[in-house]
C-alpha cells in the first residue's frame, strides 16, 4: 500500500480562510512533462488561482508553475489556463451546485497520488468580514489554551 500515499505538493491556506469549503473533489490535471517535473520540485503557486466551467469544461487559471530550469524549449506558460479531468457527470453536478448563489470552485490542495498529480478543489461559500474575525479570535484562544496547557506540565 505504499504506492497509495498521498504526497501533499502545496496547500492554499488562503482559501481556507476566505472560504467556507462545503464540499472536496479530486481531479486529475492536464499538464506537461515539465511542467510535471516542475511541481515535484514543489515550485507551484495556487495562491491567487481560481476554477469555473467553461464550454462543458472545468480549467484552472492563475495556478502559477515555475518554468523547469532544464527545460528549455519544452517549458511552457506558467500561468496558462489548464484543463481538469472530470467525469460529465460529476461536472454537471459541480455546475449545478456553484451555480446556487455565493458559491465558487477553489482550488484547494495539490498533490501526488499514485504517481499522478492530483487537485483539489472545494466547493465553497465566501466568508464575510466577521466570519474572518471570528476565526483568528478561535485559533488565538485555542493557542492560549494550548500554551497554559503546556506550562502545567
Amino acid at each position: 500500500m505504499a504506492e497509495d500515499r498521498i504526497k501533499v505538493i502545496v496547500q492554499n491556506k488562503k482559501a481556507h480562510h476566505d472560504y467556507f469549503i462545503e464540499q472536496t473533489i479530486e481531479a486529475g490535471i492536464v499538464l506537461s512533462g515539465t511542467e510535471v517535473k516542475s511541481i515535484r520540485l514543489g515550485k507551484v503557486n495556487l495562491k491567487e488561482s481560481y476554477a469555473g466551467i467553461v464550454n462543458g469544461e472545468v480549467l484552472i487559471s492563475g495556478m502559477h508553475i515555475s518554468p523547469y530550469e532544464q527545460g528549455n524549449i519544452f517549458n511552457k506558460d506558467p500561468l496558462r489556463d489548464r484543463k481538469l479531468l472530470l467525469h460529465s457527470y460529476e461536472i454537471r453536478k459541480i455546475e449545478a451546485m456553484i451555480n446556487q448563489k455565493g458559491m465558487t470552485l477553489v482550488p484547494v490542495k495539490l498533490y501526488m497520488r499514485k504517481g499522478k498529480v492530483k487537485l483539489e478543489l472545494g466547493i465553497a461559500k465566501g466568508k464575510k468580514l466577521y466570519d474572518k474575525r471570528d476565526d483568528i479570535t478561535e485559533r488565538d484562544v485555542k493557542r492560549e489554551i494550548d500554551r497554559k496547557l503546556k506550562e502545567g506540565r
